[in-house]
Protein backbone atom coordinates (compact mmCIF):
# COMPACT_ATOMS: atom_id res chain seq x y z
CA UNK A 1 0.00 0.00 0.00
CA UNK A 2 1.94 3.47 -1.43
CA UNK A 3 1.55 6.37 0.89
CA UNK A 4 -1.09 8.22 -0.68
CA UNK A 5 -3.40 5.67 -0.75
CA UNK A 6 -2.69 5.25 3.46
CA UNK A 7 -3.02 8.86 3.72
CA UNK A 8 -6.83 8.74 2.07
CA UNK A 9 -7.80 5.67 4.30
CA UNK A 10 -6.86 7.90 7.85
CA UNK A 11 -8.80 10.84 6.12
CA UNK A 12 -11.66 8.57 5.30
CA UNK A 13 -11.64 7.20 9.09
CA UNK A 14 -10.78 10.12 11.37
CA UNK A 15 -14.26 10.92 9.92
CA UNK A 16 -16.27 8.35 11.11
CA UNK A 17 -17.75 9.44 14.62
CA UNK A 18 -16.16 7.73 17.94
CA UNK A 19 -19.77 6.45 18.26
CA UNK A 20 -22.58 5.85 15.57
CA UNK A 21 -26.54 5.01 15.73
CA UNK A 22 -27.17 7.78 17.45
CA UNK A 23 -31.09 8.26 17.64
CA UNK A 24 -33.14 11.11 17.02
CA UNK A 25 -34.87 12.25 20.35
CA UNK A 26 -38.62 11.37 20.45
CA UNK A 27 -40.90 13.98 22.71
CA UNK A 28 -41.54 11.11 25.04
CA UNK A 29 -38.91 7.93 25.52
CA UNK A 30 -40.88 4.82 25.18
CA UNK A 31 -38.82 2.33 27.80
CA UNK A 32 -39.86 -1.12 27.66
CA UNK A 33 -39.43 -3.21 30.98
CA UNK A 34 -39.14 -6.62 30.74
CA UNK A 35 -40.56 -9.40 33.53
CA UNK A 36 -39.90 -12.41 33.34
CA UNK A 37 -40.29 -13.55 37.54
CA UNK A 38 -42.07 -11.88 40.32
CA UNK A 39 -38.77 -10.82 41.34
CA UNK A 40 -37.55 -8.71 38.64
CA UNK A 41 -40.92 -6.69 39.14
CA UNK A 42 -41.03 -6.68 42.99
CA UNK A 43 -37.30 -5.21 43.05
CA UNK A 44 -37.98 -2.44 41.08
CA UNK A 45 -41.80 -0.98 41.57
CA UNK A 46 -40.17 1.93 42.73
CA UNK A 47 -38.33 2.56 39.52
CA UNK A 48 -41.20 1.57 37.45
CA UNK A 49 -43.12 3.99 39.42
CA UNK A 50 -40.50 6.82 38.58
CA UNK A 51 -41.00 5.82 35.36
CA UNK A 52 -44.28 6.06 34.94
CA UNK A 53 -45.63 9.26 36.75
CA UNK A 54 -42.85 11.49 34.52
CA UNK A 55 -44.35 12.66 31.77
CA UNK A 56 -40.25 12.64 29.92
CA UNK A 57 -41.30 8.55 29.38
CA UNK A 58 -43.75 6.50 28.13
CA UNK A 59 -43.85 3.33 30.00
CA UNK A 60 -44.05 -0.61 28.35
CA UNK A 61 -44.24 -3.35 30.24
CA UNK A 62 -43.92 -7.04 29.07
CA UNK A 63 -44.64 -10.00 31.09
CA UNK A 64 -43.83 -13.55 30.40
CA UNK A 65 -41.76 -16.79 31.57
CA UNK A 66 -43.07 -17.60 34.98
CA UNK A 67 -44.06 -14.36 35.98
CA UNK A 68 -47.58 -15.60 34.24
CA UNK A 69 -47.93 -18.76 36.15
CA UNK A 70 -49.99 -19.40 39.35
CA UNK A 71 -47.47 -21.81 40.79
CA UNK A 72 -44.82 -19.18 40.71
CA UNK A 73 -47.41 -16.42 41.93
CA UNK A 74 -48.47 -15.07 38.50
CA UNK A 75 -47.75 -10.96 38.49
CA UNK A 76 -50.79 -9.57 36.60
CA UNK A 77 -53.24 -9.37 39.56
CA UNK A 78 -50.44 -7.67 41.35
CA UNK A 79 -49.80 -4.99 38.45
CA UNK A 80 -53.26 -4.11 37.99
CA UNK A 81 -54.32 -3.44 41.23
CA UNK A 82 -50.86 -1.52 41.12
CA UNK A 83 -52.19 0.41 38.65
CA UNK A 84 -49.41 -0.62 36.14
CA UNK A 85 -50.79 -1.12 32.43
CA UNK A 86 -48.98 -4.75 30.72
CA UNK A 87 -48.52 -3.94 26.62
CA UNK A 88 -47.64 -7.69 26.09
CA UNK A 89 -47.90 -11.41 27.73
CA UNK A 90 -45.88 -14.12 26.34
CA UNK A 91 -46.36 -17.59 27.21
CA UNK A 92 -42.98 -19.12 26.29
CA UNK A 93 -42.13 -20.84 29.43
CA UNK A 94 -41.03 -25.01 28.92
CA UNK A 95 -41.16 -26.45 31.99
CA UNK A 96 -39.50 -29.97 33.12
CA UNK A 97 -36.35 -28.01 35.59
CA UNK A 98 -33.48 -29.17 32.88
CA UNK A 99 -31.55 -27.70 30.86
CA UNK A 100 -33.09 -27.89 27.45
CA UNK A 101 -35.90 -26.44 28.97
CA UNK A 102 -33.72 -23.51 30.04
CA UNK A 103 -32.76 -23.27 26.73
CA UNK A 104 -35.68 -24.10 24.65
CA UNK A 105 -37.33 -21.04 26.86
CA UNK A 106 -34.99 -18.55 26.27
CA UNK A 107 -35.59 -19.63 22.34
CA UNK A 108 -39.44 -19.10 22.74
CA UNK A 109 -38.18 -15.49 24.49
CA UNK A 110 -36.74 -14.42 21.31
CA UNK A 111 -39.52 -15.33 18.80
CA UNK A 112 -41.92 -13.68 21.13
CA UNK A 113 -40.32 -10.49 21.63
CA UNK A 114 -38.87 -10.15 18.29
CA UNK A 115 -42.92 -9.49 17.53
CA UNK A 116 -43.50 -7.21 20.92
CA UNK A 117 -40.34 -4.83 20.27
CA UNK A 118 -41.37 -4.70 16.48
CA UNK A 119 -44.74 -3.45 17.26
CA UNK A 120 -43.96 -1.25 20.74
CA UNK A 121 -41.02 0.19 18.98
CA UNK A 122 -39.24 0.93 22.45
CA UNK A 123 -36.63 3.83 22.24
CA UNK A 124 -35.09 1.44 25.40
CA UNK A 125 -35.07 -1.65 26.28
CA UNK A 126 -34.50 -1.91 30.39
CA UNK A 127 -33.73 -5.49 31.72
CA UNK A 128 -32.32 -6.56 35.13
CA UNK A 129 -30.10 -9.11 36.08
CA UNK A 130 -28.50 -12.64 34.91
CA UNK A 131 -31.82 -14.64 33.96
CA UNK A 132 -31.33 -16.42 30.69
CA UNK A 133 -34.84 -14.73 29.65
CA UNK A 134 -33.05 -11.67 30.07
CA UNK A 135 -30.03 -12.57 27.84
CA UNK A 136 -33.19 -13.17 24.85
CA UNK A 137 -34.28 -9.70 25.79
CA UNK A 138 -30.92 -8.13 25.40
CA UNK A 139 -30.02 -10.27 21.67
CA UNK A 140 -33.26 -9.47 20.49
CA UNK A 141 -33.38 -5.69 21.60
CA UNK A 142 -29.47 -5.53 20.24
CA UNK A 143 -30.29 -6.97 16.77
CA UNK A 144 -33.51 -4.92 16.37
CA UNK A 145 -31.16 -1.84 16.66
CA UNK A 146 -32.56 -1.02 20.23
CA UNK A 147 -30.63 0.81 23.44
CA UNK A 148 -30.49 -1.95 25.79
CA UNK A 149 -30.15 -0.50 29.39
CA UNK A 150 -29.01 -2.98 32.07
CA UNK A 151 -29.34 -3.33 35.89
CA UNK A 152 -27.03 -5.23 37.88
CA UNK A 153 -23.90 -5.58 35.41
CA UNK A 154 -20.62 -6.39 36.66
CA UNK A 155 -21.10 -8.27 39.53
CA UNK A 156 -19.53 -12.20 39.85
CA UNK A 157 -21.38 -15.58 41.02
CA UNK A 158 -19.35 -18.19 40.23
CA UNK A 159 -22.06 -19.94 38.01
CA UNK A 160 -23.34 -19.51 34.55
CA UNK A 161 -25.54 -17.27 35.67
CA UNK A 162 -22.41 -14.86 35.39
CA UNK A 163 -21.56 -15.46 31.88
CA UNK A 164 -25.25 -14.73 31.24
CA UNK A 165 -25.00 -11.29 33.32
CA UNK A 166 -21.04 -10.73 31.59
CA UNK A 167 -22.89 -11.46 28.21
CA UNK A 168 -26.05 -8.90 28.66
CA UNK A 169 -23.13 -6.49 29.46
CA UNK A 170 -21.72 -6.92 25.97
CA UNK A 171 -25.22 -6.29 24.69
CA UNK A 172 -26.07 -3.41 26.40
CA UNK A 173 -25.46 1.14 25.92
CA UNK A 174 -26.25 1.95 29.36
CA UNK A 175 -25.32 0.21 32.28
CA UNK A 176 -26.52 0.49 35.90
CA UNK A 177 -24.21 -1.49 38.39
CA UNK A 178 -24.74 -1.44 42.49
CA UNK A 179 -21.32 -1.28 43.78
CA UNK A 180 -17.91 -0.32 43.11
CA UNK A 181 -16.50 -3.33 42.25
CA UNK A 182 -18.93 -4.23 39.39
CA UNK A 183 -18.28 -0.74 38.56
CA UNK A 184 -14.52 -1.42 37.47
CA UNK A 185 -15.58 -4.59 35.93
CA UNK A 186 -17.77 -3.45 33.81
CA UNK A 187 -15.16 -0.11 32.40
CA UNK A 188 -12.63 -3.49 32.27
CA UNK A 189 -15.27 -4.99 29.52
CA UNK A 190 -14.93 -2.24 27.28
CA UNK A 191 -17.60 -0.13 27.96
CA UNK A 192 -17.84 3.59 27.86
CA UNK A 193 -17.98 5.16 31.65
CA UNK A 194 -20.01 7.75 30.18
CA UNK A 195 -22.42 5.14 29.87
CA UNK A 196 -22.05 3.31 33.65
CA UNK A 197 -24.03 4.37 36.26
CA UNK A 198 -22.74 3.47 39.76
CA UNK A 199 -26.70 3.52 41.50
CA UNK A 200 -26.92 0.95 44.48
CA UNK A 201 -29.23 -1.82 43.89
CA UNK A 202 -33.30 -1.40 43.56
CA UNK A 203 -33.20 -4.27 45.75
CA UNK A 204 -31.83 -2.61 48.90
CA UNK A 205 -34.03 0.50 48.03
CA UNK A 206 -37.00 -1.72 48.43
CA UNK A 207 -36.28 -3.35 51.33
CA UNK A 208 -35.16 -0.36 52.98
CA UNK A 209 -38.54 0.53 52.42
CA UNK A 210 -40.63 -1.88 53.91
CA UNK A 211 -41.69 -1.47 57.46
CA UNK A 212 -44.30 -3.75 58.28
CA UNK A 213 -43.58 -6.33 60.86
CA UNK A 214 -44.40 -10.13 60.08
CA UNK A 215 -47.61 -11.68 60.06
CA UNK A 216 -48.02 -14.66 61.74
CA UNK A 217 -51.19 -15.66 61.06
CA UNK A 218 -50.31 -15.03 57.37
CA UNK A 219 -46.92 -17.00 56.93
CA UNK A 220 -48.74 -19.91 59.37
CA UNK A 221 -51.86 -19.58 56.87
CA UNK A 222 -49.55 -20.60 53.76
CA UNK A 223 -47.71 -23.24 52.97
CA UNK A 224 -47.62 -27.16 54.55
CA UNK A 225 -45.67 -28.02 57.93
CA UNK A 226 -45.69 -26.65 61.36
CA UNK A 227 -46.59 -23.62 62.92
CA UNK A 228 -43.58 -20.57 62.95
CA UNK A 229 -43.73 -18.99 66.64
CA UNK A 230 -42.23 -15.72 66.10
CA UNK A 231 -41.68 -15.12 70.18
CA UNK A 232 -38.35 -17.32 69.13
CA UNK A 233 -35.48 -17.57 67.08
CA UNK A 234 -36.76 -19.01 63.35
CA UNK A 235 -34.32 -19.34 60.14
CA UNK A 236 -35.01 -18.97 57.23
CA UNK A 237 -33.89 -21.08 53.86
CA UNK A 238 -33.71 -20.65 50.09
CA UNK A 239 -31.56 -22.92 48.43
CA UNK A 240 -32.09 -23.15 44.58
CA UNK A 241 -30.61 -25.34 41.88
CA UNK A 242 -26.83 -24.54 40.47
CA UNK A 243 -27.30 -24.73 36.58
CA UNK A 244 -23.84 -25.97 36.32
CA UNK A 245 -23.29 -28.32 38.85
CA UNK A 246 -24.81 -31.97 38.23
CA UNK A 247 -25.89 -33.13 42.01
CA UNK A 248 -28.52 -30.98 43.25
CA UNK A 249 -30.47 -33.52 44.87
CA UNK A 250 -27.50 -34.34 47.40
CA UNK A 251 -26.52 -30.68 47.83
CA UNK A 252 -29.79 -29.83 49.15
CA UNK A 253 -30.74 -32.74 50.99
CA UNK A 254 -27.25 -31.89 53.08
CA UNK A 255 -28.95 -28.69 54.02
CA UNK A 256 -32.30 -30.17 55.03
CA UNK A 257 -30.49 -33.07 57.07
CA UNK A 258 -28.72 -30.35 58.54
CA UNK A 259 -31.93 -28.14 59.43
CA UNK A 260 -33.76 -31.35 60.80
CA UNK A 261 -30.90 -31.62 63.09
CA UNK A 262 -30.91 -28.35 64.54
CA UNK A 263 -34.46 -28.31 65.43
CA UNK A 264 -34.66 -25.03 64.84
CA UNK A 265 -37.54 -23.26 63.70
CA UNK A 266 -37.08 -22.47 59.84
CA UNK A 267 -39.21 -21.32 57.24
CA UNK A 268 -38.10 -23.50 53.77
CA UNK A 269 -38.76 -21.78 50.94
CA UNK A 270 -39.30 -23.44 47.00
CA UNK A 271 -36.71 -23.21 45.09
CA UNK A 272 -36.76 -21.03 41.41
CA UNK A 273 -37.71 -22.85 38.30
CA UNK A 274 -33.91 -22.97 36.25
CA UNK A 275 -32.36 -26.47 35.58
CA UNK A 276 -32.13 -28.61 38.59
CA UNK A 277 -35.45 -27.39 39.98
CA UNK A 278 -37.50 -30.28 39.98
CA UNK A 279 -34.82 -32.28 41.83
CA UNK A 280 -34.48 -30.43 44.63
CA UNK A 281 -38.53 -30.30 44.83
CA UNK A 282 -38.63 -33.71 44.49
CA UNK A 283 -36.26 -34.55 47.55
CA UNK A 284 -38.45 -31.55 49.75
CA UNK A 285 -41.21 -33.59 48.78
CA UNK A 286 -39.44 -36.91 50.01
CA UNK A 287 -37.77 -35.22 52.95
CA UNK A 288 -41.10 -34.21 54.30
CA UNK A 289 -42.60 -37.71 53.90
CA UNK A 290 -40.35 -39.75 55.64
CA UNK A 291 -39.18 -37.50 58.29
CA UNK A 292 -41.08 -35.53 61.14
CA UNK A 293 -40.72 -31.87 60.61
CA UNK A 294 -42.82 -30.08 63.21
CA UNK A 295 -40.31 -27.23 63.40
CA UNK A 296 -40.17 -26.74 59.56
CA UNK A 297 -42.33 -24.41 57.40
CA UNK A 298 -42.27 -25.08 53.30
CA UNK A 299 -43.59 -22.03 51.58
CA UNK A 300 -43.96 -21.88 47.79
CA UNK A 301 -44.63 -18.50 47.26
CA UNK A 302 -44.62 -15.20 49.28
CA UNK A 303 -45.40 -11.69 48.96
CA UNK A 304 -42.23 -9.90 48.33
CA UNK A 305 -43.08 -7.06 51.14
CA UNK A 306 -43.71 -10.21 53.90
CA UNK A 307 -40.26 -11.89 52.60
CA UNK A 308 -38.79 -8.75 53.52
CA UNK A 309 -40.16 -8.04 56.68
CA UNK A 310 -39.32 -12.00 57.75
CA UNK A 311 -35.98 -11.65 56.59
CA UNK A 312 -34.96 -8.53 58.76
CA UNK A 313 -36.25 -10.52 62.06
CA UNK A 314 -35.05 -13.85 60.87
CA UNK A 315 -32.08 -15.73 63.17
CA UNK A 316 -29.97 -16.54 60.29
CA UNK A 317 -30.71 -16.88 56.27
CA UNK A 318 -29.23 -20.54 54.77
CA UNK A 319 -28.80 -21.52 51.31
CA UNK A 320 -27.65 -19.64 48.22
CA UNK A 321 -29.84 -16.81 47.41
CA UNK A 322 -28.48 -13.33 46.67
CA UNK A 323 -31.22 -12.05 49.20
CA UNK A 324 -28.14 -13.70 51.42
CA UNK A 325 -25.58 -11.35 49.96
CA UNK A 326 -27.32 -8.23 49.51
CA UNK A 327 -30.58 -7.77 51.49
CA UNK A 328 -29.48 -9.72 54.45
CA UNK A 329 -26.37 -7.73 54.24
CA UNK A 330 -27.97 -4.37 54.54
CA UNK A 331 -30.42 -5.85 57.64
CA UNK A 332 -27.14 -7.24 59.32
CA UNK A 333 -28.72 -10.88 59.57
CA UNK A 334 -26.91 -13.40 59.88
CA UNK A 335 -25.81 -16.17 56.46
CA UNK A 336 -25.02 -19.23 56.08
CA UNK A 337 -24.05 -19.68 52.22
CA UNK A 338 -23.73 -22.94 51.19
CA UNK A 339 -22.21 -23.74 48.17
CA UNK A 340 -20.91 -21.93 44.81
CA UNK A 341 -23.84 -20.10 43.80
CA UNK A 342 -22.63 -16.69 45.05
CA UNK A 343 -18.89 -17.84 44.81
CA UNK A 344 -17.17 -14.70 44.25
CA UNK A 345 -19.65 -12.23 45.25
CA UNK A 346 -19.15 -8.70 47.18
CA UNK A 347 -20.53 -9.64 50.73
CA UNK A 348 -20.58 -8.07 53.93
CA UNK A 349 -18.88 -9.68 56.87
CA UNK A 350 -22.55 -11.18 57.94
CA UNK A 351 -21.63 -14.46 55.50
CA UNK A 352 -20.04 -17.31 56.35
CA UNK A 353 -19.48 -19.53 53.57
CA UNK A 354 -19.83 -23.43 53.57
CA UNK A 355 -19.40 -26.33 51.01
CA UNK A 356 -22.61 -28.98 50.49
CA UNK A 357 -21.75 -30.74 53.91
CA UNK A 358 -24.24 -31.79 56.76
CA UNK A 359 -21.58 -31.18 60.16
CA UNK A 360 -20.15 -27.96 58.39
CA UNK A 361 -24.02 -26.51 57.97
CA UNK A 362 -25.00 -27.35 61.34
CA UNK A 363 -22.39 -25.93 62.69
CA UNK A 364 -22.14 -22.72 60.65
CA UNK A 365 -25.64 -22.26 61.45
CA UNK A 366 -24.94 -22.56 65.37
CA UNK A 367 -22.61 -20.13 65.66
CA UNK A 368 -24.46 -17.44 63.52
CA UNK A 369 -27.77 -17.84 64.97
CA UNK A 370 -25.59 -17.78 68.48
CA UNK A 371 -23.49 -14.27 67.25
CA UNK A 372 -26.67 -12.88 66.49
CA UNK A 373 -27.05 -9.20 63.99
CA UNK A 374 -24.01 -8.00 62.64
CA UNK A 375 -23.25 -4.70 62.18
CA UNK A 376 -25.93 -3.39 58.28
CA UNK A 377 -23.53 -3.62 55.27
CA UNK A 378 -24.19 -0.55 52.66
CA UNK A 379 -21.90 -2.04 50.06
CA UNK A 380 -24.71 -2.52 47.63
CA UNK A 381 -26.72 0.18 49.16
CA UNK A 382 -27.37 3.89 47.63
CA UNK A 383 -30.53 6.05 48.45
CA UNK A 384 -32.79 7.25 45.86
CA UNK A 385 -31.28 4.63 43.28
CA UNK A 386 -34.99 4.12 40.90
CA UNK A 387 -34.43 8.49 40.67
CA UNK A 388 -30.84 8.16 39.80
CA UNK A 389 -31.58 5.59 37.19
CA UNK A 390 -35.05 7.79 35.49
CA UNK A 391 -32.29 10.71 36.04
CA UNK A 392 -30.21 9.27 33.79
CA UNK A 393 -32.45 7.37 31.48
CA UNK A 394 -33.58 10.95 30.76
CA UNK A 395 -30.72 12.47 30.06
CA UNK A 396 -28.24 10.12 28.62
CA UNK A 397 -27.38 10.68 24.22
CA UNK A 398 -29.45 6.90 22.88
CA UNK A 399 -27.73 4.98 20.23
CA UNK A 400 -27.04 1.43 19.24
CA UNK A 401 -23.73 0.59 17.63
CA UNK A 402 -21.23 -0.08 20.47
CA UNK A 403 -17.25 0.04 19.81
CA UNK A 404 -15.45 -1.09 22.09
CA UNK A 405 -13.25 1.34 24.94
CA UNK A 406 -9.79 0.16 25.42
CA UNK A 407 -8.15 1.25 28.65
CA UNK A 408 -4.90 0.83 30.33
CA UNK A 409 -4.20 -1.98 32.72
CA UNK A 410 -1.33 -1.67 35.21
Amino acid sequence: MNAETKKKIKTFVKGIPETVGFREPRAKRKVCFVITNRIHYARQEGLLRELQGDPDFELQLVVGSSALLAKYSNVMPTLERRGFVVHEQMLNLIEGGNHAAMAKTAGLAVLELTNTFQKLNPDIVLIRGDRFEQLAAAMTAAYLNKTVAHIEGGDVSGTIDESVRHAITKLAHIHFVTNDDAYRRVLQMGERPEYVFNVGSPDLEFAAGVKRQPDEAMTNRIGVGGAIDFTKPYAMVIQHPVTSEADNLRNVMATLEAIHDLGIQALWFWPNPDAGTDEISGGIRRFREHHDTPHIRFVIDINPRDFVSLLRNAAALVGNSSSGIKEASFFGVPVVNVGTRQQGRLRGENVVDVGYDRDAIRQAVQYQVAHGPYAPSHAYYKPDTSKRIRGALKQVPLYTQKKFNDIQIG
